[in-house]
């Protein structure tokens, strides 16, 4: 990832576009290409979008919506002084106290529905 990091900070600043990448400016342009990411689904059964693999013009739109999606997620890092491998692997760790696989295996029930982390929403009762 310092390398692609490094690549990417090459590209910007030989188009002088440092100047607009505040935090707030590159938090918001994360957010626009995550919902042109999240536009490629819209209508779209689940099986249209695994389809998506097989189809060369739909995975292209795909792997760009993503590609713009991580170099932006990167831009951001690197403003805020975030090394984004270890911040995911401390996630990670994290996750894996709220989600116990005893009690997270095959449910899609948030952490908090579970009795140690505080009492049930209600969601799930019938």
């Amino acid at each position: 990832m310092k390398k692609l990091t490094e690549a990417l900070l090459e590209f910007r600043n030989l188009r002088n576009w440092g100047q607009f990448h505040t935090l707030r400016n590159l938090i918001v342009s994360l957010n626009l290409e995550s919902a042109e990411l999240l536009e490629l689904t819209q209508w779209k059964s689940d099986a249209e979008m695994a389809a998506l693999a097989a189809d060369p013009v739909a995975n292209e739109a795909l792997r760009d919506e993503c590609a713009d999606v991580l170099l932006y997620l990167l831009l951001i890092a690197e403003n805020a002084g975030i090394d984004l491998e270890t911040a995911a692997r401390e996630k990670l760790a994290k996750n894996a106290l709220k989600y116990p696989v005893e009690k997270s295996y095959g449910s899609s029930k948030k952490y908090t529905e579970f009795s140690e982390f505080g009492e049930p929403t209600g969601f799930d009762k019938a």
